[in-house]
């Protein structure tokens, strides 16, 4: 478990110092989670290490929204003036994320051959 938490951390990191050093226009983070999928490629027994804290970490999810939602209600003050817009970005990008996934799911459907006809 400590090498999985390990590998995260070292991940991120590494995403950190890149993003930092070349002044590249990308999320540390997202650049440590582009390198630990690359590392979870091409390394397999590293995905049998992390795969018990990756259940872990998802199965508690919905834990992480919450210091999102009391910033929210900490200002919700300050977004009131702004509700037309946020609800306006909230609808639309869940909008967009349903038809993402639904495309996804077509294009791979019909990759391997599993689309019903």
């Amino acid at each position: 478990m400590i090498h999985a938490i390990l590998s995260l951390f070292l991940c991120q990191l590494l995403g950190e110092a890149l993003t930092r050093t070349l002044n590249l226009p990308l999320p540390g983070p997202v650049l440590g989670m582009i390198l630990m999928l690359l590392a979870l490629r091409f390394i397999p027994k590293l995905a049998e290490i992390m795969r018990p804290v990756a259940q872990g970490i998802l199965g508690h999810l919905s834990l992480l929204f919450v210091p999102a939602g009391v910033g929210v209600v900490g200002h919700i003050s300050q977004l009131g003036g702004q509700a037309i817009g946020i609800m306006a970005a909230i609808v639309g990008s869940t909008v967009l994320a349903i038809a993402a996934g639904a495309i996804t799911f077509a294009v791979v459907a019909k990759w391997t051959g599993n689309m019903d006809e």
